[in-house]
């Protein structure tokens, strides 16, 4: 692990291995743990990057405002600290997603592939974003015990829960350590997050979109349309998994990174 000062913070970044760089942005309220079985995996032969967005995990919150692209900038600011010059492959989960598509909005040229996992180009409905709102304000004064016990089950698929109790427990932990201010800062900037939908056609980028069967938060409909919507959008559905897809069924999720990084070649796990 490494704290790398960029701006007005410091992030904590994970960073394995040597070869093509590859970037992992994680989800809300989460941090780079999400992606264990990713690096372990990719490590082998890629510089696999793994951070924690301001305010999670072990990095610092920093300054307002606290916005989508600002995340965006740091990711960039991340690479510049590393000397990372080539193109890098973006794989984002969730609300790391939202960061993904402004990274490609402001860094294009420093993008090769994309992967997004269980995420949307839409924005928040006037409702939602007003619910996104609301729910910081009650994590600010009643801390994010009642936001965690409200999302387990929708990040999970059923039998994630069921039989992988110690997986869910180790997110839940995650989720409970956040700080509360992180989390409202985050809710208020996914709430105001632009929508990406009619900038699909444009994203000309290689781009994995990879969703859990049974993911109740980002469907499986509304991330083919997504796909279909992109030059070179690829969709993959991964059985049995719920929104955390790279962690329930890290097998077949990396088995589909694999190919979509390494068409030609054979896979290696």
């Amino acid at each position: 692990m490494q704290m790398i000062p960029i701006g007005d913070t410091s992030l904590n970044v994970r960073i394995e291995g040597t070869g093509p760089p590859l970037l992992l942005v994680h989800g809300f309220p989460l941090d780079h743990t999400m992606w264990e079985a990713q690096v372990a995996e990719f490590s082998r032969d890629h510089q696999v990057i793994a951070p924690d967005l301001r305010g999670f995990g072990a990095s610092e919150l920093g300054s307002e405002p606290y916005s989508i692209g600002r995340l965006a900038d740091d990711l960039a600011a991340v690479l510049d600290a590393l000397h990372v010059t080539q193109p890098v492959v973006l794989c984002a989960l969730s609300m790391g997603g939202y960061v993904a598509w402004q990274f490609w909005d402001r860094y294009a040229n420093r993008l090769e592939k994309l992967v997004l996992c269980d995420t949307r180009a839409a924005a928040d409905s006037p409702d939602a974003a007003q619910g996104r709102r609301d729910t910081a304000a009650r994590v600010l004064t009643d801390g994010v015990g009642e936001l965690v016990a409200g999302m387990v089950p929708k990040l999970f698929a059923d039998p994630t829960l069921e039989r992988t109790p110690d997986l869910v427990q180790s997110v839940r932990h995650v989720m409970e350590s956040t700080d509360p201010r992180s989390v409202a800062a985050a809710l208020r900037a996914m709430a105001a997050r632009p929508n990406m939908e009619s900038r699909l056609p444009e994203i000309a980028v290689p781009t994995l979109l990879v969703c859990g069967e049974l993911d109740v938060i980002t469907p499986v409909a509304e991330m083919r349309r997504v796909a279909s919507a992109m030059p070179n959008g690829l969709f993959v559905e991964i059985a049995g998994a719920g929104h955390m897809a790279p962690a329930e069924q890290a097998i077949e999720v990396n088995r589909a990174i694999r190919r979509f990084l390494e068409p030609a070649s054979s896979e290696m796990g």
